[in-house]
This record gives structure tokens, sequence and C-alpha cells, in this order.
């Protein structure tokens, strides 16, 4: 399963010429267990929606803002294109290569049964973390396989007449 945010954009001076200022956001992923970070403009989040549209499901594009330089507009873009990526990941079970090379990602894919009903209703930012087959709170008794030891001790322990004297513990 592959999650991905964007928890900032900086701002980085070009390589060419230092007084032209472009902004990098830091794409942070996460997959299987391992994360990594990728740094990318927002040309290249722009590139990448061109080359995949016509391929697979992809949520509308955050439109481009002039000036990029203002704080509340930058953090606009980084919301618009952290929904826009997570948007992709989530309509698509089998993500492009062009998805996963600008990841850089070699072949991991979205899995299909890690995602439970109620999370294939929600939108990726309000999924559940932990899901249940059922209300393990709600089964039939006698349906374990093995007994609940450390149940069975706790009530014994709080519910059992005690022989003796208050400190002893029931035999």
């Amino acid at each position: 399963m592959i999650a991905v945010s964007i928890p900032a954009a900086e701002a980085q001076a070009a390589a060419r010429s230092p007084d032209r200022a472009h902004t990098v956001f830091r794409v942070e992923v996460l997959c299987n267990g391992r994360r990594h970070t990728v740094a990318k403009r927002y040309s290249e989040f722009q590139a990448l929606h061109k080359r995949i549209k016509k391929t697979c499901k992809v949520p509308d594009f955050p439109p481009r803002h002039v000036p990029n330089w203002m704080p509340k507009v930058l953090e606009q873009r980084r919301q618009g294109l952290e929904l826009y990526i997570r948007g992709v990941l989530y309509h698509n079970e089998e993500l492009p290569q062009d998805v996963l090379d600008f990841l850089k990602l070699r072949c991991c894919q979205q899995d299909p049964k890690a995602s439970s009903s109620l999370s294939a209703r929600c939108p990726p930012s309000q999924r559940p973390v932990v899901g249940f087959c059922s209300d393990p709170y709600a089964q039939p008794p006698g349906t374990q396989p093995l007994p609940d030891t450390v149940l069975s001790g706790v009530l014994q322990g709080l519910y059992v007449h005690q022989r003796g004297s208050p400190g002893q513990a029931a035999p």
C-alpha cells in the first residue's frame, strides 16, 4: 500500500541564476513500510497529470497561481497537490509506470485486499486506521477456539469468593 503526503514547500534558488527562485514540494512516500522523500516542482506535477490523465482516473489538477511566493498561495498549492496525488492513488488500483517513476518507486502496487469496504467508500483523508470484519465484542459465546485465559483470571480474581484472610488470593 502506498501513502503520500506533502508536508512542506520550500523556495530554492535556481542553479543558473541565484536571483530567481522556484518552489520545491517535499513529497513523502511510504510504501510497504519504507519511507523516502522526493522533491518535485509544480511543473513536474503538471507534466505527470498531462501524461496520465488519458490512461487512468485523475482528480482535478490544482490551478497555477501567481505570485507563487506568497505563503497563503504556497499553502493552498501544497494542499491542492497533496489532494491531487492522493486522489490518483485512491482512484487507481493499478498505478501506471509514470506515477511509480514520479514517486521513485520500483514496483509497489496498491493492495486492494488491504482496504476494507468502509475505506473504499471514504475519501483518503477519512479512511479508518483500524477496521474489523465483524464486531469483536459481539461474538456469540463459544466461538473462540481457545479460552480467554487473561479475562478468566481477572474475572476470577475479582468475583470469586475469597477463602481465608483478605490479603490472600483464592486457590
